[in-house]
């Protein structure tokens, strides 16, 4: 099953990479750490990457999680506050 992934950034995360949403191609199940990787991101975006917390489909995901074509990834850095 082919398809792609949306990863939508979220304050820190999008400056960091430069944007709120990409869409990567995939062509079945892949492991998110992987699709992190393919994004290409500088040595700044990946110290930020590395920070967050991931989302697949609103559920709390680490790195090995397995992400289907279709799904939602939220990248969320970490922030201070309530």
């Amino acid at each position: 099953m082919s398809g792609s992934v949306t990863i939508r950034f979220f304050a820190g995360a999008a400056r960091a990479v430069g944007t709120r949403e990409r869409t990567l191609p995939v062509s079945g199940p892949t492991p998110l750490g992987e699709l992190v990787e393919a994004l290409g991101a500088d040595a700044e975006g990946r110290r930020v990457l590395g920070l967050c917390s991931w989302l697949v489909d609103a559920v709390r995901a680490e790195p090995d999680a397995v992400v289907v074509p279709g799904a939602t990834v939220d990248a969320l850095p970490p922030f201070a506050g309530g």
